[in-house]
């Protein structure tokens, strides 16, 4: 990382917070001459975002961010209680998936601070803090900007993209004319976080009274955080009286005996863009889409965004893809993201009913489904979460007889490359690359060679991962890995299978070792990369539609 402003660059970054962040950390991980301005001199101190799942864990760790970077307090369940029926729901959040907690909570200052620490690393990464962007144009070859600095001068910058993550009231999105549809809460509430609080609890719970609403949650560093939905008639100087925050504790503590962190009234919002990009901008988190908390989705929405997008503009500016794969960033995020919403907006109903009728109504049916197994595990086990699986885009459509799931994510596991070696996860074994692995198979040596220089071409790597305790065969050159968990090897695939992975770790293409030559031509064609492709196959995106 460098504080010298460039005058060309890549991608121009607008946005520092933790999405911009963790894009800013992938673009230098991808070696993306990258510039990120953000125009505030520092990180907010204060905390908003509190939750995080496996997949956003997962998401940092490709940022990466290793174990202990930023505090998480792992968390086992979600309770969701009601004055008339008791505990009418339980979310079973303990456990990990893919090496990961399935759901923690954290201090989003430290997490922004973890990110931000990481940048020096990266010198293809330049910051400049206390800029401001004013304005841009797209000529159709690049992004021409001119930016405010501290100082007040003003500075041009030449890039050949830019991202906005500069929030719900982007100048990105504004300037490069997306409407942002959706609609805001008229209910407003009040965050109380607080520090020493006496008897803390170790789980996540909505007390869903219609008289008031207040969801109350655990986090690092002796937090507790109470989130308490006004009522028709009461003010924001009311609600942040000390006399009526005192009230509203009375059922926990004694206002006197904590130490109140931040208190906070804000309105929850609804919204979405109508196209994550126009031309060559690009719109990441809060400026592409605002999600209401009661699934603790919003931040976690915006880390897919930069993983989704920030590996294909890394294959594109360094020529390894067309720049028709960017296309696909608005058709495999926009829908996965207005899901979210959907589900935000669902779960705000069952948390906050509009009187002591529908919550009788809405509570008696939930605690009537509790009764039914299935419908117990369809909550219990989170299969209400939509997954983390495209319907359409970059890959190869269509089912296998494996359990990979083409436009899914790979699962991970742990492996080592050998007897007495660390354990590590999967997902830093392929690293920040496209990769081809053989399940239970080495492709490398019967990859037609052509295919294989292509293959390198475009930014490919070729892994063989091996079941536990199988040997490894062939020369050790680091390419191999044992794993350790069967997650990968027969968990996910059989002995013999092919997968073509993506950086973002969503399986592009798979199938059997003997479609080798096939799948790797295929997937180049996908790229638009440059292959020795046979006569008559068209060099389009094919699964893009």
């Amino acid at each position: 990382m460098n504080t010298t402003l460039p005058e060309q660059v890549d991608v121009l970054l607008v946005g520092l917070g933790p999405v911009g962040a963790a894009a800013a950390n992938l673009l230098g991980r991808y070696g993306v001459r990258t510039l990120a301005i953000d125009k505030a001199t520092d990180i907010f101190t204060a905390p908003r975002a509190i939750v995080l799942d496996n997949e956003a864990l997962r998401i940092l760790q490709m940022a990466g961010l290793e174990e202990g970077a930023f505090d998480t307090l792992a968390i086992a369940k979600v309770q969701m209680h009601s004055p008339l029926f008791g505990r009418y729901a339980r979310a079973n959040t303990a456990g990990t998936m893919d090496c990961h907690p399935r759901l923690v909570t954290f201090y989003q200052p430290d997490l922004e601070r973890a990110l931000r620490a990481r940048l020096s690393r990266y010198p293809c990464v330049s910051i400049a803090l206390g800029a401001d962007l004013t304005g841009f144009d797209d000529d159709g070859e690049a992004v021409r900007a001119t930016v405010r600095l501290p100082g007040g001068d003003t500075a041009a910058v030449r890039a050949r993209y830019i991202v906005g993550a500069d929030g719900a009231n982007s100048f990105v999105r504004r300037h490069a004319g997306l409407a942002f549809e959706g609609k805001t809460f008229t209910q407003d509430w009040l965050v109380v976080d607080a520090l020493n609080v006496p008897n803390p609890i170790d789980h996540v719970e909505f007390l869903c009274d219609p008289r008031r609403p207040t969801p109350h949650m655990v986090a690092p560093g002796g937090r507790q955080r109470w989130e308490f939905m006004l009522q028709p008639g009461e003010t924001r100087e009311q609600m942040e009286s000390p006399d009526k925050i005192r009230e509203l504790l009375a059922p926990w503590c004694k206002p006197e005996d904590i130490t109140i962190e931040r208190t906070a009234v804000y309105r929850f919002h609804a919204r979405i863009v109508d196209r994550f990009s126009r031309g060559r901008a690009f719109l990441v988190g809060d400026a592409a889409h605002i999600t209401p908390p009661f699934v603790g989705q919003g931040l976690v929405a915006g880390l897919r965004d930069v993983a989704n997008l920030c590996w294909k503009l890394a294959w594109v500016v360094q020529g390894r893809a067309t720049p028709a794969i960017l296309d696909t960033y608005d058709t495999e995020r926009r829908p996965h993201a207005r899901s979210i919403i959907n589900l935000a907006l669902l779960m705000g109903r069952l948390v906050m009913p509009r009187n002591r009728l529908a919550a009788f109504a809405v509570h008696g049916a939930m605690a009537l489904m509790q009764r039914m197994p299935w419908a117990r595990a369809f909550f219990e086990d989170l299969k209400i979460k939509p997954p983390a699986r495209f319907r359409r885009g970059l890959f190869q459509r269509g089912k296998t007889r494996a359990r990979l799931v083409r436009g899914g994510l790979l699962p991970q596991g742990l492996v080592r490359r050998g007897p007495g070696a660390p354990i590590v996860p999967s997902d830093d074994a392929l690293g920040a690359r496209l990769v081809l692995a053989g399940f239970g198979c080495d492709p490398a040596p019967l990859l037609d060679r052509s295919l294989q220089a292509a293959w390198r071409q475009a930014g490919g790597a070729i892994v063989q991962l091996r079941h536990c305790g199988q040997g490894e065969h062939g020369p050790q050159d680091g390419h191999s890995w044992e794993d350790m968990s069967d997650h990968l090897v027969p968990g996910a695939a059989p002995v013999g299978w092919i997968a073509v992975v993506r950086p973002d770790r969503t399986v592009l293409h798979d199938g059997p070792l003997e479609a080798l030559d096939d799948i790797v031509r295929e997937a180049l064609a996908m790229l638009g990369a440059d292959s020795p492709l046979p006569e008559g196959l068209p060099r389009t995106l094919q699964a893009a539609g």
